[in-house]
């Protein structure tokens, strides 16, 4: 995905969303309901009714920019609050974008020690 580096804030607006919303509307809830400056740099994440929907603003320093994915199967994995927002690492937003269930990642084994 081409956007925001590591380290960057991510804030999950918990409950659903209308996905007919734009940058602007977007950027409206991430300061009325989030609390926050929606162009601070931070990551704004915000999932559909259904749950296959998935909307990401972010401001990159000159405007603001808008991924939009849609699931063909599955759900993206989403806290079960109804209001509020979470926060999440750069790398939790990397697992959710990928559809991966980034509240309980199956890390696998650890790597095998040689010698």
């Amino acid at each position: 995905m081409i956007g925001p580096g590591t380290g960057v804030r991510v804030y999950l607006a918990c409950g659903v969303t209308d996905m007919r919303k734009g940058i602007t509307g977007l950027a409206a809830l991430a300061q009325d309901v989030l609390r926050q400056k929606p162009a601070s740099g931070a990551v704004f994440a915000f999932r559909g009714r259904k749950g296959d929907r998935l909307k990401l603003l972010y401001w990159d320093g000159q405007g603001f920019c808008l991924y939009y994915k849609v699931l063909e199967r599955g759900r993206f994995p989403w806290p079960t609050a109804t209001t509020g927002t979470a926060r999440l690492t750069s790398a939790q937003l990397a697992m959710l974008w990928e559809g991966i269930d980034w509240r309980r990642p199956d890390w696998g084994a650890p790597p095998a020690r040689v010698g």
